[in-house]
């Protein structure tokens, strides 16, 4: 019995060591305060160390050996915990500001709301306004998926209606430096902040489907005006939370889609740990499976339907955008 014993933990050592070598290394290479060089030394050093330390598992030496990989990942941890987003950067023109919040009853009064006019990608004039929304105008909650990269990843933004006609899209994003790139993976090193913008529809909208060449979709959904009240207050929370403290974007744990189901949970739904929210291209086939949207359909007609490119590029972001690319879209009762 001994031997399977000592051949399973250490099997379980070698997956440790080999994991917690990779991370260090990554998390060196893209965070260590070094010249490129430096942080590539030093990277390739501690890949070299863990590989030493899962050889020495199968020799003599394998005790002093995991002691000193943990005495070192002890170290790099103590100095991952030092390392705090910025509050002040010079952020490109569409993430410099975080919108705040204040209620005076049901009365939201929303400062820095984004506004942009784009004439391409990279062509626009930046506006950010004041706007006030009455909560007891709160009709209904939709659900922009922006496909950039394939079926299997989307960014998520979700858009509260109003009875006047009105709509207030909220999107969770990487707050990236002027001339920065977005990078999934280096994303999960602390290498960006995070950022909440609150956004007219023709922007934040406008922008993925009429000038990146994103796929974007909406899909209408099943919540009450209570819910969708109190999941807007959970978006103002976070936003004002964040505006005092900053916070970092990671790809898998504080994203587009983790961040709203937090808020979902907040806001009173129970979410099940489910592989479509990491694989967050699938939301949809996960909502209706919830029964979040329109189940009087077949899912296939509510995927037919909810590609807006077309009727975007048709409206070219006139003040009728919001009404534009939601005809023909089926709408759970009640919805705008």
């Amino acid at each position: 019995m001994v031997r399977p014993v000592r051949a399973i933990v250490i099997a379980a050592l070698v997956l440790l060591v080999a994991f917690a070598a990779a991370w260090s290394s990554l998390a060196l290479w893209y965070r260590l305060p070094l010249p490129e060089v430096g942080r590539q030394a030093s990277a390739i050093l501690f890949g070299l160390f863990g590989a030493w330390v899962i050889v020495a598992l199968f020799g003599r030496r394998r005790f002093r050996a995991v002691l000193a990989f943990a005495a070192a990942f002890v170290i790099v941890l103590f100095w991952w915990s030092t390392i705090k987003p910025q509050a002040d950067g010079a952020w490109a023109p569409e993430v410099a500001r975080q919108v705040t919040g204040e209620f005076d009853g049901d009365l939201l009064t929303l400062t820095n709301v984004r506004d942009f006019e784009w004439r391409s990608a990279t062509d626009f004039t930046e506006r950010w306004t004041t706007r006030s929304y009455d909560l007891n105008a709160l009709k209904s909650v939709d659900m922009f998926m922006s496909y950039w990269s394939g079926p299997t990843i989307a960014h998520v933004i979700m858009s509260f209606g109003f009875d006047d006609g009105r709509y207030l899209a909220w999107s969770i994003e990487v707050r990236r430096l002027s001339g920065g790139a977005f990078s999934p993976l280096a994303d999960l090193f602390k290498n960006s902040p995070l950022v909440i913008l609150a956004a007219d529809e023709r922007d934040v909208i406008g922008l993925r489907a009429n000038f990146r060449g994103e796929d974007v979709q909406i899909y209408r959904l099943k919540a009450s005006p209570a819910a969708a009240r109190l999941l807007l207050r959970e978006y103002v929370s976070d936003a004002n939370a964040l505006a005092v403290t900053p916070a970092f974007y990671n790809s898998l744990t504080t994203n587009c889609t983790t961040t709203i189901v937090k808020m979902m949970r907040v806001a009173g739904d129970v979410v099940p740990t489910d592989w479509r929210l990491v694989v967050n291209g699938y939301l949809p086939e996960y909502a209706y499976d919830r029964g979040a949207l329109d189940t009087s359909v077949p899912l296939s007609q509510l995927r037919s339907a909810a590609h807006i490119a077309a009727r975007a590029h048709d409206d070219g972001l006139s003040p009728n955008f919001s009404q534009t690319i939601r005809v023909g879209v089926p709408s759970p009762q009640g919805a705008l």
